[in-house]
């Protein structure tokens, strides 16, 4: 975008002096398309993506509001100047907080500083990685025509935004968690934008779980059962199941899994929100350390909220056919013969592997991803999606690893009650009781469909 708008529609722009009236002629005669002196919604959407300079719907429907001040639905040239007037001066205050040291360049110790200032840190390196995405010149440093040029038409209008837009469009790291809800900027949550990314976070999440269903069962039932006979394996437990159930037994209990999606995702987020702002004062930059206990505190609460339903997806995976028709006849049944405790069985150790997993997950994926960037990123700050994936699965294997006995315990507390002969255990006693007759390895029974469902699960 940066050579195409210096090389080719802004000629003169490429002169420190050139008069900001010609260089936006220049670019609204291009936009306007049939040449009837007003740009449309259309017509700037088409004009960018054909110059190469596709932002994306939401980045132009924002450009367009904001300039469109009459709400005529078009933007004539008076209102394109105006706008990009506005913006540049925008874009000059961000400039300006970047250049540290007032010498009319950024350079990749500066955004390194300035990230740092916000709570945010990232090498070298990957600064260096930004700066090649905007530098026209080849200097490793950003002058104000660079860099006004880059940013004309992306709708960014701070540094937050700009950094924001840094993480998205490239991939960076910036310290935000994989594991806690993305944070949204006020005008994403006033126009909606914020539960559309959660609704298609939600329907991915939903693809995900059902796709992964028959491993997910599996695990459990090795959970569970493993210590009944050590003989079942991946093959035998899948073919206890089908042969139990038919093939559809495969995916018993993922209903209630893809159900608790919606609530969990939407307390998650609401309560993130409000733990940010009771870690941090009114205006104060939220950090990593703030993210990570926001994220694992809203981890925490969400868990609380839907965690009957954790329990049900159990019973209902561990149960045989027949024995419920479906999750309403499932809490019912446990209420009439367990009382309401039974929904918070296991609650203990799954409140206690959060931080763990969070926490490891987090760590794991940070440092594997800016080794990436440290050792073998070349001219770009996107490290690709399989170098992503790779991250991700290793990261959370690691988690698992680290928070898997408390996870086997958990669901064993969940269904000992549909064990005959099991004694109702506590949390301690099934620790050693696991120890005991099994040895270690006893309390990581069914982890390997358990990773087999990692790489898949990422999304």
């Amino acid at each position: 975008m940066l050579r195409w708008l210096r090389g080719f529609v802004l000629p003169t722009a490429a002169c420190q002096d050139a008069e900001p009236s010609t260089r936006y002629e220049t670019l609204f005669q291009v936009l306007d398309r049939n040449g009837d002196g007003v740009v449309d919604i259309g017509e700037l959407q088409e004009g960018l993506k054909n110059l190469g300079i596709p932002l994306g719907q939401d980045a132009e429907e924002k450009i367009f509001t904001t300039g469109d001040v009459n709400k005529d639905g078009k933007l004539d040239f008076e209102e394109f100047m105006k706008y990009l007037k506005d913006h540049e001066k925008k874009m000059k205050l961000a400039f300006k907080s970047l250049d540290k040291n007032n010498d009319g360049k950024i350079e990749a110790s500066e955004i390194v500083q300035s990230l740092q200032t916000l709570g945010l840190t990232i090498s070298e390196k990957q600064a260096e990685l930004i700066l090649q995405s905007i530098d026209a010149d080849g200097t490793m440093t950003v002058d104000w025509t660079e860099w006004r040029d880059y940013f004309l038409f992306n709708p960014a209008t701070d540094i937050e935004e700009i950094i924001r837009f840094w993480k998205h469009s490239t991939g960076i790291d910036i310290g935000d968690s994989l594991t806690i809800p993305d944070e949204f900027t006020e005008d994403e949550k006033k126009s909606g934008q914020w539960w559309r990314q959660l609704l298609a976070g939600g329907i991915a999440g939903a693809v995900s779980r059902t796709s992964t269903a028959p491993l997910d069962r599996l695990k459990i039932m090795m959970q569970v059962h493993g210590s009944k006979s050590d003989k079942m394996n991946i093959f035998g437990g899948f073919r206890q199941m089908v042969k139990e159930g038919g093939i559809r037994s495969l995916w018993r209990g993922n209903g209630t899994n893809v159900i608790k999606i919606a609530p969990e995702t939407a307390v998650k987020f609401w309560a993130y929100e409000q733990y940010k702002k009771l870690l941090t004062e009114e205006g104060q930059k939220v950090g990593t350390f703030e993210r990570f206990i926001s994220g694992s505190m809203a981890g925490a609460t969400a868990q609380t909220f839907i965690y009957p339903m954790e329990v049900m997806k159990t019973r209902l995976a561990v149960g045989k056919t027949g024995q419920y028709s479906g999750i309403y006849n499932c809490a019912k049944k446990i209420l009439k013969h367990e009382g309401v405790g039974a929904f918070y069985k296991g609650y203990v150790p799954n409140l206690l592997g959060i931080i763990p997993y969070a926490g490891i997950d987090l760590a794991v994926y940070e440092l594997l991803k800016s080794y990436w960037l440290d050792n073998f990123a070349k001219d770009s700050v996107n490290p690709g999606v399989v170098v992503l994936l790779g991250c991700g699965a290793l990261s959370s294997t690691c988690g698992q690893l680290a928070s898997y006995p408390l996870a086997l315990v958990r669901t064993r507390m969940q269904a000992q009650a549909m064990l005959e002969g099991s004694p109702q255990l506590n949390m301690v006693g099934l620790f050693r009781r696991i120890i005991s007759k099994e040895g270690i390895p006893g309390l990581y029974r069914g982890i390997t469909p358990n990773f087999m469902k990692v790489l898949p699960a990422q999304n």
